[in-house]
């Protein structure tokens, strides 16, 4: 082999192994899996998370501190702090070089925190209104374009609503849906008016027009009222549930069968749910 030959193959070789520290892989172990869902993804998201961990341990440092505790090459370290930086995750102090856990952090750990204190602070309001009624309680905060039921308390009517805790549920098609899309941004709420709305009943509201029309009347009366427009069978008003600053973060409501929560006790239940709502922002520091 010609000294041409062999310093080309040492420079492809250290071209491979430089590719390799850019995307966090070994040179020596290729990613399995051929694409997003392989095995390098995953090793990404975990350095990704490890990185997060080590700004909490030690408040700050640098890309050589972090790519010798995560035993990756420092253009590896560099790469994950920049997409983590993009994300707003972590922070860089310019005067010292290293990084610090960013805004984003606190953003989410804010909204965990508030789905913590509302399932909690939740528990004896539904428990009650559940005891009282008979009907079914449950709790819903705005997950993207769906309502997340993260607290249930069941009635103990012989005959309840299913199971709905950890269920996303269509806002347009829900009570706590179209209190939580009543009470969000114009711009949000307008942009997701804009998408084809899915009609599960003959009741299910689809028109965006109409749709504005009954979720100012949420606005306007202080709860939401569907009756068979998810499940053929079922009805279920909302109210608001607001932080200390008066933003809504979530809805409380209670569901039955039809011919339980009919016409004649709609009124009455609304008006019940309504001060569970009260209640429940109260605890959460709404009015102090």
């Amino acid at each position: 082999m010609s000294r041409t030959q062999k310093r080309s193959g040492r420079d492809g070789a250290a071209t491979a192994e430089a590719s390799a520290a850019e995307r966090g892989t070994d040179a020596a172990a290729p990613e399995r899996g051929g694409g997003r869902g392989g095995a390098g993804a995953v090793q990404s998201v975990d350095r990704a998370v490890s990185v997060l961990e080590i700004l909490a341990r030690h408040g700050e440092a640098g890309v050589t501190e972090i790519a010798e505790e995560l035993d990756v090459h420092k253009s590896t370290a560099f790469r994950l702090l920049g997409v983590l930086e993009n994300r707003g995750l972590v922070a860089q102090a310019k005067d010292r070089g290293k990084y610090y856990l960013g805004a984003g952090v606190l953003r989410l750990a804010g909204a965990a925190a508030v789905r913590l204190d509302i399932s909690q602070e939740g528990v004896p309001v539904c428990r009650e209104v559940a005891d009282e009624l008979g009907e079914t309680v449950n709790i819903a905060v705005l997950d993207d374009d769906a309502a997340v039921n993260i607290m249930q308390a069941r009635g103990t009517a012989s005959v309840t609503a299913q199971n709905w805790l950890g269920r996303r549920t269509p806002l347009h098609a829900t009570s706590s849906g179209k209190v939580l899309l009543a009470h969000t941004p114009p711009t949000l709420r307008e942009g997701l008016l804009a998408r084809p709305l899915h009609r599960y009943t003959e009741r299910t509201v689809t028109g965006a027009t109409m749709l504005r029309a009954e979720l100012e009347a949420v606005v306007e009366q202080g709860y939401g009222m569907t009756v068979e427009e998810l499940e053929l069978g079922l009805a279920a008003v909302a109210a608001p549930v607001r932080s200390h600053d008066g933003k809504v973060i979530a809805a409380i409501s209670v569901s039955g069968p039809v011919y339980r929560l009919n016409a004649d006790r709609l009124p009455e239940v609304a008006k019940r749910t309504v001060a569970a709502g009260a209640e429940l922002s109260r605890r959460m520091g709404y009015g102090f």
